[in-house]
């Protein structure tokens, strides 16, 4: 029961929804105490989990079950914010005389961050540089068990769900075919118009402005952020290192709020952000304080909320990795004494604070999920859309393929997932990517 279980889900190509779509397979095949549902929507103005915990709180929990009986934990822990109202009175009804409990948490960032979500859930610290099955957990993303639910019925990813919002003129969540482009995308939210403008793929902390608007969404694409050219989070996504590197190195006093708002620091990660930034002024002899920019998890904390001058320790750490990285630079062994610092439940960051911050208090608004068929002539289906290798296409230009078809599997003896037709058509080119037009399109 179990292996056939894994196999369904591995057949399905489910990766993780929320995050850097890690084989769903892999991780259930562990052996686990706990299983943990990040349904805090870690990203501000993001609405997709919220609103799939209350609708589809049944298939959820289905799929919390699922990975229960695969990894044989003991206990389902699903850890959403207070302000879920909705979404926690679907998932009480559904979680009656099952071994799993609801973790209220309160509404700050970066609460779906997987170490914070362990610990919050647990009161376990994953190590640094290690994953929560460390500690004997396994965290699932709220439509990563929806979608598992799906495979146990013989039902493949093709779609995902997605938050639209910022200055669009109906902001909305959607579930369109992978592959759908993102110029596509903002059309369904009202946006023609992006003049002037700039997109943000992932939410407004972590996610990366979009050079290319015909691009693709893939599995993990959780939203779609517009947002004028001239706005702070844009100029400040857009400007070059080497001018990021100089005003660290004249305009950072040393204060440490940056440490000292850190979330990795505050779990007990060697990390200090503020000692990071002072090696850009002295880069010789500060090797082991460098390494500690390999603690990063990038969430944006320091520079979008804790630094009063402005500065971008983020982006340093961020530039810090790649370097080290090239240079084959590896980790140091986490801190065998870790622990939360005490000051810990102090120094969570309000996410309506941080809304205020990020100047998006005119964007924090609904953005009703609709389960709307929208009909896609054309998709790009990229092979790489997920941790490990790309998948190869077993499929042939002009071939006619059904939505739910597999067109591209994982190499032998490799990580990586399955991937399927997000919609019916003709096979019109395959690359790095499987470009299906319908037969509506198919001479476009």
């Amino acid at each position: 029961m179990r292996e056939q279980l894994i196999q369904k889900i591995k057949e399905a190509g489910v990766v993780g929804a929320g995050g850097a779509g890690f084989p769903t397979h892999v991780k259930v095949a562990a052996n686990a105490q706990s299983v943990v549902v990040n349904g805090a929507e870690c990203e501000p103005l993001l609405r997709v989990d919220q609103q799939l915990m209350d609708v589809k709180a049944d298939k959820m929990i289905r799929g919390l079950v699922a990975v229960m009986n695969t990894t044989g934990a003991t206990e389902g822990i699903i850890a959403l914010k207070s302000k879920y109202k909705r979404a926690i009175a679907s998932l009480e009804k559904e979680i009656v005389g099952k071994p799993i409990r609801i973790n209220i948490l309160g509404d700050f960032y970066p609460a779906g961050d997987e170490h914070l979500t362990v610990y919050e859930s647990t009161g376990r610290l994953v190590p640094q540089g290690g994953i929560p099955l460390k500690v004997e957990c396994v965290v699932n993303n709220v439509e990563t068990l929806i979608n598992i639910a799906d495979a146990v019925d013989g039902k493949p990813v093709t779609d995902t769900y997605l938050t639209i919002t910022g200055e669009v003129p109906n902001p909305i969540t959607i579930r369109l075919p992978i592959g759908t482009s993102v110029i596509e995308a903002l059309k369904i939210a009202g946006q023609t118009n992006l003049e002037g403008k700039k997109v943000i793929e992932g939410g407004p902390m972590m996610g990366k402005t979009i050079e290319d608007l015909n691009q693709p969404i893939t599995k993990t694409t959780k939203g779609l952020m517009v947002l004028f050219e001239n706005h702070p989070l844009i100029k400040k996504r857009t400007l070059p290192f080497e001018k990021i590197a100089k005003q660290a190195q004249v305009s950072c006093i040393q204060c440490r709020f940056c440490t000292d708002l850190c979330p990795r620091y505050l779990l007990g990660h060697r990390i200090e952000p503020h000692k990071i930034m002072r090696t850009i002024k002295h880069l010789q002899g500060q090797e082991e304080t460098m390494k500690m920019a390999l603690a990063c998890s990038e969430c944006g904390v320091c520079e979008q909320y804790a630094c009063i001058m402005g500065l971008s320790p983020r982006a340093v750490n961020s530039k810090i990795k790649q370097e080290l990285s090239k240079l084959g630079v590896k980790p140091d062994a986490p801190p065998t004494d870790q622990k939360a610092n005490p000051m810990q439940v102090h120094r969570k960051v309000p996410v309506k604070r941080l809304i205020s911050r990020l100047e998006l208090k005119s964007y924090d608004v609904s953005a009703p999920l609709t389960e709307t068929e929208y009909s896609v002539n054309r998709v790009e289906i990229r092979l790489r859309q997920h941790v490990g290798a790309p998948s190869q296409a077993i499929v042939k230009v002009g071939q006619q393929v059904q939505k739910g078809d597999l067109i591209a599997v994982t190499p032998d003896k490799a990580l990586g997932a399955n991937i399927h037709a997000s919609i019916s058509g003709v096979i019109k080119e395959i690359t790095d990517s499987i470009i299906i037009s319908s037969m509506e399109g198919s001479d476009k």
